[in-house]
């Protein structure tokens, strides 16, 4: 099968051409003829030319994540690994997910795992033209938790724009920082616990969840800076079960809890083929975080490490996305 690997794009180029790098060694050990394709001007030009007939999309950010790329893909004809355009824009909007998991339960009648932290969401709009600024006094009395709370914008990647703020006045400049990188931002609850994010594979019914993968920063929270960094933390797959619990039964318990909601999220946002949900573990229940709809496929990031762990191999987990995405 002759497959695009598209990489670059605006937002960490290089560990989006070395994800891509891996990809392309995992797809010529199964056979296909992977070409990269580096992300630009002419990039529907060159898809037009080439005719592949998939395409694994590597890039990061924006570029990979909201929906853009695989628009440009869908007009190109090309079938794509992962989910559609609407559903990565529905994904990678964060303050729309407690409203598709309430869908999601209004739809089966399931009593729902997942939860999502309390939060407000707040345009920026609202603050230049309605004066919003007014209502951040009034943040503790409709978040119950109180400071510290966690703001962020509705749309962004990798912790961008993620702050952890005390009081009001850190609120307000985070806020407004967060209103540089998104047209909303969320005033959350901050969630202390065990943070983890689990890959999923397949559609629909048929999705299952892979072990998952703690994260444990060497210093501080896992914010954009220790994301960026190599070696800022320790990744332990699957998740180490005295993490949980203290009782191995419990610990199982809980793992099989964790993995139940993530599937919730990944089935309400309707995301296909694969996806990673982030989330932390409270001690009582899984407070998700995040959905995103474009995994990284790098041979040392969570989702290959996951997969590693459950007995696939990268070749063949490839294999098998690209002819899910040929025949979807």
């Amino acid at each position: 099968m002759k497959i695009a690997v598209l990489a670059g794009g605006t937002f960490e180029s290089e560990r989006s051409v070395a994800a891509a790098n891996d990809v392309i060694a995992a797809l010529k050990e199964a056979e296909h003829e992977p070409e990269l394709v580096m992300v630009d001007g002419g990039l529907v030009d060159t898809l037009l030319r080439s005719q592949p007939d998939v395409a694994i999309n590597c890039l990061r950010g924006a570029d990979g994540e909201s929906g853009d790329i695989q628009d440009a893909l869908e007009a190109a004809n090309v079938p794509c690994v992962g989910s559609s355009a609407a559903v990565c824009r529905r994904a990678y909007d964060k303050a729309g997910l407690a409203e598709a998991l309430q869908a999601y339960h209004n739809l089966t009648e399931d009593v729902t795992t997942a939860v999502t932290a309390q939060s407000l969401t707040l345009s920026r709009r609202a603050f230049e033209a309605w004066g919003a600024e007014a209502v951040l006094s009034q943040v503790e009395s409709r978040i119950s938790s109180g400071y510290p709370l966690c703001v962020k914008p509705a749309s962004a990647s990798a912790a961008q724009g993620v702050c952890r703020v005390e009081n009001a006045e850190q609120l307000s400049e985070a806020l407004h920082e967060a209103l540089k990188l998104a047209d909303r931002a969320l005033v959350q609850q901050w969630v202390e616990g065990v943070e983890l994010t689990v890959p999923v594979i397949g559609t629909g019914w048929n999705a299952f969840a892979l072990p998952p993968v703690e994260i444990v920063p060497n210093a501080g929270w896992y914010d954009a800076a220790a994301r960026a960094t190599a070696g800022a933390v320790e990744l332990h797959t699957p998740v180490r079960n005295a993490s949980l619990s203290p009782s191995e039964p419990d610990a199982q318990a809980i793992r099989a809890e964790i993995e139940r909601a993530v599937l919730e999220v990944y089935r309400a946002l309707g995301m296909r083929d694969c996806g990673c949900i982030d989330l932390i573990w409270d001690g009582a229940q899984a407070i998700i975080l995040e959905a995103t709809a474009n995994p990284n496929f790098a041979a040392e990031a969570p989702f290959a490490q996951a997969a590693k762990a459950a007995g696939l191999t990268l070749p063949n987990l490839l294999n098998e996305l690209a002819e899910s995405a040929l025949d979807a």
